[in-house]
């Protein structure tokens, strides 16, 4: 009889790729885990209880068939693992490095609600992937036939690229529009390479090229093209442009030299890491090197400016967030991670104002946890006379996102919108009002995570298929 290879849990206890040491991720961009050696990655994943409700599966956005590429991986058979894998994930590798496990697949591990710690799931993935295309065994793009239709898709992060792999895989002409240089968006220029390696980034996108996606880069469309133009050119359009408008700072001085947004901060940041040339970086402008630094936010665009500012060399480096540490909405790993590089939490604090223009200091709020709002949240409140003023050559806005608005810019009055600003479409489909168009992404659901950005092409890629092959049946009658 063959041997168990799973429920390990009990004689083996959890246990990460190895961490580099603060000391050393302090000096780079690189990412801070290591690889899993294959008999670690056997180990770790044998751990798998095999539920029969599996709740990793069921939290995960995807749906990912995680318990059976664990048992896959456990058993040696790993490209059957990575085959299973990419069935129901576009960039698994990509998940792997950057989902927030903790609030996902991993924090509702039954081993984990058991005490026993957690199956390592994302290092699992990341491990399975990295491996197939090592071993060659992830295949080019080949549709099995091609098709007349063609769909265009405005934005090229990860709902749009996820879409734009299936659709492309059943043969459809797919033209990507986006205003960057460079292909995968938020992957390419929001996230710093520590969590997400560049070529990680682009061996995808190149996949994409190299399988017949057509990619119109440096695009502003409402500028560059029209969206009437992109819409009479194909049979389908899916927008796809995630949201971008940074939400602002208030009070004296929130004008001032020297405060900036996170998404020019953090560009700036990745671009530099390619090479490129940016005037503002090399002016100082969006460097952090020798600054007090003091970023406002507490999610995980906040965790990304603090470590990237700890990357750069500078003097210091303050997170203010009004709330405690237990109702930040950032992942509790990255909060870990950025505390042993350095960064100093300043919990139950917000700004009231801005010292110097340039700016050289936060006017600092001190806050207390009062009674919940309306969705049960404990709402900030200041305490009077518990103002004091923190250094800072450097602030950093990080207070979340918002949709830019596209009816306006676009000039498509028609193009329904929420009173939030996003597109109103279908739920699983991504349908719109208007006919043919389709929407994704963060541009629907408000920030949100990569993962539920991809699970978003996917649907809808589905959708555009059927809207296409419904459109040729009534013009074949």
């Amino acid at each position: 009889m063959a041997k168990q290879p799973m429920l390990k849990f009990v004689t083996v206890g959890r246990d990460m790729p190895e961490k580099r040491s603060a000391e050393a991720r302090r000096r780079d961009f690189h990412e801070i885990y290591a690889e899993y050696a294959d008999t670690k990655a056997k180990e770790q994943a044998a751990r798998c209880s095999q539920c029969g409700v599996p709740y990793c599966q069921s939290h995960c956005p995807l749906h990912n068939n995680i318990p059976d590429w664990l048992r896959l991986t456990a058993e040696g058979r790993l490209k059957e693992a990575y085959e299973i894998s990419q069935m129901t994930n576009t960039f698994p590798e990509i998940c792997g490095r950057i989902c927030p496990q903790d609030r996902l697949c991993e924090g509702n591990c039954v081993i984990e609600q058991s005490g026993h710690g957690t199956v390592t799931i994302g290092a699992v993935e990341k491990y399975i992937t990295d491996t197939a295309w090592d071993e060659g065994w992830v295949e080019p793009i080949k549709p099995v036939r091609e098709r007349v239709e063609s769909v265009g898709i405005i934005g090229a992060g990860p709902g749009g690229l996820a879409a734009a792999d299936v659709l492309r895989r059943a043969g459809v002409q797919v033209t990507v529009y986006d205003r960057y240089d460079r292909g995968g968006g938020l992957l390419t220029y929001g996230i710093p390479g520590f969590k997400l390696e560049k070529d990680v980034v682009m061996r995808r996108v190149e996949q994409l090229e190299q399988g017949g996606v057509e990619f119109v880069l440096n695009c502003d469309v409402g500028t560059d093209i029209s969206f009437d133009e992109i819409r009479n050119k194909h049979n389908a359009v899916v927008i796809a442009t995630g949201v971008y408008k940074s939400r602002d700072l208030e009070g004296p001085g929130a004008g001032a030299d020297g405060i900036v947004r996170a998404i020019d901060y953090l560009t700036a940041s990745n671009r530099v890491g390619f090479g490129d040339q940016v005037p503002e970086f090399e002016s100082g402008a969006l460097s952090a090197e020798g600054k007090q630094v003091v970023v406002v936010g507490g999610g995980d665009t906040a965790m990304d400016c603090v470590r990237t500012a700890i990357r750069q060399g500078a003097k210091s480096v303050t997170c203010l967030y009004r709330r405690d540490r237990d109702n930040m909405p950032g992942s509790q790993r990255e909060v870990a991670n950025a505390e042993e590089e350095g960064v100093v939490f300043e919990w139950l604090s917000a700004p009231k104002g801005f010292l110097g223009d340039p700016v050289s200091a936060v006017r600092v709020q001190r806050m207390r946890l009062g009674a919940p709002d309306a969705t049960g949240r404990q709402s900030p409140e200041s305490i009077e006379g518990s103002e004091y003023d923190a250094p800072a050559d450097l602030v950093i806005k990080a207070l979340g996102f918002e949709p830019e608005d596209l009816p306006t810019l676009w000039n498509q009055k028609e193009l329904e919108v929420t009173r939030w600003g996003t597109i109103k479409a279908e739920f699983t489909t991504g349908q719109t009002a208007m006919e043919g168009v389709f929407a994704v992404g963060d541009i629907v659901r408000g920030a949100s995570l990569v993962v539920w950005a991809i699970r978003d092409g996917r649907d809808s890629a589905a959708a555009i298929l059927d809207y296409l092959n419904a459109a040729q049946a009534v013009a074949a009658e």
